[in-house]
């Protein structure tokens, strides 16, 4: 199971790279390095990396006094994902099967994430293009006929500019049954509600915050609003690592949809980095009595 203490590097790079975004002074860069080396230095590395992530966030925030550091790159980001939007749509409307277009245009967007790493807007246009190549695992059809049979879906965004090929997938899930689920505050480029908006997503389906600035879904830390969406949800759908990581275990009929980031993760559902992952949450898989290695 992956720690905290994996993601070490991680916590430091998102670090240099909020106070950079901020002002380019370097010692204010160091400043802010130090601080948050600090701040590791009293925390359980046991943890969650998501429960670690939220604590180093936070602090980023008052360090940089900035409410949003990562804000003009999630802007820059939504931008971006809309200029592609028109033509993405094109082509599912012209796919022999719309619904795996979809799913795979919204797993390829999954690469908008800066606590994984430094991206650049050249980088997110080649994984789209080459988004329906790329090593995918996982079951459509199964996807298909859950959310065919579902009245409440409960669709869990991740990042910015994501969330808008996000809408390509939820433009084809049953209509008025979905309801979009992002963050209740800023932490690192995931998204927000402000997010949801630009993408266009409250014209197609509810959209609310968990209530919690964890860059994943730690239910004990969300609001008892969303919480009770949670339970009375037939179907979940989740995107990113980070949702994977807090919610693979909890009682709940989850589909996954991510890229695999990094080694940890990737030796947990025995996929190579880089794969494009369709997964079925553990638990509805027991308790439906399929075969994980069928499923995947």
């Amino acid at each position: 199971m992956k720690t905290a203490l994996d993601c070490i590097h991680c916590f430091l790079r998102q670090a240099l790279e909020a106070a950079r975004f901020v002002t380019g002074d370097p010692r204010f860069h160091e400043r802010v390095v130090r601080e948050v080396i600090g701040t590791l230095g009293s925390l359980d590395f046991s943890r969650s990396p998501v429960v670690v992530a939220q604590i180093i966030h936070r602090r980023l925030r008052e360090l940089t006094g900035q409410a949003d550091p990562y804000r003009a790159a999630k802007v820059r980001f939504n931008r971006l994902a809309l200029e592609l939007l028109p033509a993405l749509e094109t082509e599912v409307r012209i796919s022999a099967d719309p619904m795996e277009m979809v799913v795979r245009l919204a797993i390829a967007g999954n690469l908008i994430d800066l606590g994984a790493g430094a991206l650049d807007e050249d980088g997110v246009r080649r994984a789209i293009q080459v988004a329906l190549s790329e090593p995918f695992v996982g079951s459509v059809a199964e996807f298909r006929d859950a959310v065919s049979r579902a009245e409440r879906i409960l669709y869990l965004a991740d990042n910015a500019g994501e969330i808008v090929f996000d809408r390509l997938l939820i433009e084809r899930l049953p209509a008025g049954c979905v309801t979009v689920a992002v963050r209740g505050g800023p932490v690192i480029n995931d998204a927000t509600v402000s997010d949801a908006y630009v993408a266009g997503l409250p014209g197609i389906a509810e959209v609310i915050d968990n209530g919690s600035d964890a860059p994943g879904t730690v239910l004990d830390d969300c609001s008892p609003a969303f919480r009770s969406i949670f339970e009375k949800a037939d179907v979940v759908i989740a995107k990113g690592q980070g949702n994977f990581e807090t919610l693979n275990d909890k009682p709940a009929d989850v589909f996954f949809l991510f890229k695999v980031k990094c080694p940890v993760i990737a030796s947990e559902v025995g996929l190579d980095v880089g794969t494009h992952v369709l997964k079925r949450s553990d638990w509805a898989t027991v308790a439906t009595g399929g075969d994980d290695h069928a499923r995947i």
